[in-house]
């Protein structure tokens, strides 16, 4: 083996160590060398790895952490899930869903879809006999209109949070 090979493998081990790039080590080390960091990049050095999985806790008063527990029992979640779901929505401006919601949401688009066929029958009846008892065709195209704007609004909702659950590496195993 080369030096130069060895001190790439040692690079590459001190940087897997320090939870960083073998270019970020780098830097470090040019920056203590020369002993003067740009001020730009001296908040940058300061910062610690994040591991995949961090932990944060926080202390809450008896009276929060007893509206929190109920709160994600109404949901059926955890309180560290539900805590998890709300910082992540507040932080990337995305409306989580739990997996029992999600499938509500499914089920009320399928019915709002039933719902909107069986208008439309009733409408195109309206179309060729004229009349349809105790509603105008106005007034069932209104309607149907109306489920239609509804689903798709359900859909949406449901493609979008579908995707903002999404992992990053969910979505390069794509």
């Amino acid at each position: 083996m080369s030096d130069r090979s060895a001190a790439q493998v040692r690079l590459q081990a001190l940087a897997v160590q320090r939870g960083l790039t073998e270019s970020a080590v780098l830097k470090r080390l040019v920056i203590g060398v020369v002993g003067m960091a740009p001020a730009s990049d001296a908040r940058v050095l300061a910062v610690e790895p994040i591991a995949p999985r961090a932990r944060v806790y926080v202390r809450l008063r008896p009276g929060d952490h007893a509206l929190l527990r109920a709160r994600a029992a109404r949901r059926g979640l955890a309180s560290a899930t539900y805590v998890s779901m709300l910082i992540r929505a507040h932080l990337r401006g995305v409306s989580p869903l739990p997996d029992r919601e999600l499938a509500e949401l499914r089920s009320a688009a399928g019915a709002l879809g039933a719902v909107g066929r069986n208008l439309n029958q009733i409408a195109r009846v309206a179309h060729q006999t004229g009349r349809v008892e105790g509603l105008t065709t106005a007034d069932v195209r209104a309607m149907l209109a109306a489920f239609e704007e509804l689903r798709a609004h359900f859909k949406e909702l449901i493609e979008a949070n579908i995707a903002s659950w999404e992992t990053d590496d969910a979505k390069a195993s794509r």
